[in-house]
């Protein structure tokens, strides 16, 4: 990432996002808002919209941001990675925020921080995603810290954590298997000599989507198929083919008022004819 300029107050700041150390140690050195100058900010950004007061109120938190990030060091993530996830929570927090509520931003981004960051450690933390519903995307964040002890959770210590996260205890052993679980590369790269290759998945995981037999067999199903449904139409009466033409076949279907029209019956009596048509097909077909 190339060097920015930014301003904090009346002072011109380099950072260099080169280097996380620099940037940390960059953005430790902007000034930190009094509440009154947060306040004022925020309302000219909020009611003015004020680009260069929203810019202000990010960098005076951008430190607030990286010691939110830190926490999150644990799950093996870059955290240049996470502090630029946390900033865009940030921005989004300083373009909702309403400074007449009575809280300081702090308190308010902090949600929108975590948030972001949330997201981008559940896309990237494995290649399989591990957390998709609700009660496994909040367990993902509060297992590991529930846990007590290495190894298997006891039913007590599972029970505990599903009452106290407000879940089924199914959920937790489910998740808790997902988190002990580990990435496993299809057809990895090993040597003949190594006895854990036939455990990898290509060994036992089969792909018959290009088996000659599999892809002929396919096909001659599909051409029987076809011509016992032209051989079963053909045994329809030249009416009940139109309408199953006009209603199933043709590009624009049509509707059964405008059938009803064209053959002077009710819509209904043109349901009851599709309706027999297509009984007798499928009664042919599976003959």
């Amino acid at each position: 990432m190339s060097t920015a300029l930014v301003t904090a107050g009346n002072a011109n700041l380099p950072l260099p996002t080169s280097s996380e150390d620099a940037y940390i140690q960059a953005v430790s050195q902007i000034p930190v808002l009094d509440a009154d100058e947060e306040y004022e900010l925020a309302r000219r950004c909020q009611y003015e919209g004020d680009l260069d007061a929203a810019r202000q109120l990010v960098l005076s938190h951008l430190r607030f941001v990286v010691h939110v990030a830190r926490g999150y060091r644990g799950y093996g993530l870059a955290l240049g990675d996470l502090i630029q996830e946390g900033n865009i929570g940030l921005m989004k927090a300083v373009k909702r925020f309403d400074p007449d509520v009575g809280v300081r931003l702090v308190s308010f981004a902090v949600h929108w921080i975590r948030a972001e960051i949330h997201e981008f450690i559940l896309r990237n933390w494995r290649i399989v995603k591990v957390a998709t519903t609700k009660a496994q995307r909040k367990l993902f964040f509060n297992l590991r810290g529930a846990k007590k002890r290495l190894g298997w959770m006891t039913r007590e210590e599972v029970n505990a954590v599903a009452e106290d996260l407000g879940v089924q205890p199914e959920t937790v052993l489910e998740m808790e298997s997902r988190l002990s679980g580990q990435d496993l590369g299809f057809d990895p790269l090993v040597s003949e000599e190594d006895e854990e290759q036939a455990r990898a998945p290509v060994a036992y995981l089969e792909d018959r989507r290009f088996d000659p037999a599999e892809v002929v067999e396919s096909s001659d199903w599909g051409t029987h198929q076809d011509d016992s449904l032209h051989q079963a139409l053909g045994q329809l009466d030249e009416r009940s083919q139109n309408i199953l033409r006009a209603r199933w076949l043709e590009e624009e279907r049509q509707t059964l008022q405008e059938l009803a029209e064209r053959y002077g019956v009710s819509a209904e009596r043109i349901r009851q004819l599709e309706k027999n048509a297509i009984s007798k097909l499928r009664g042919a077909v599976s003959a």
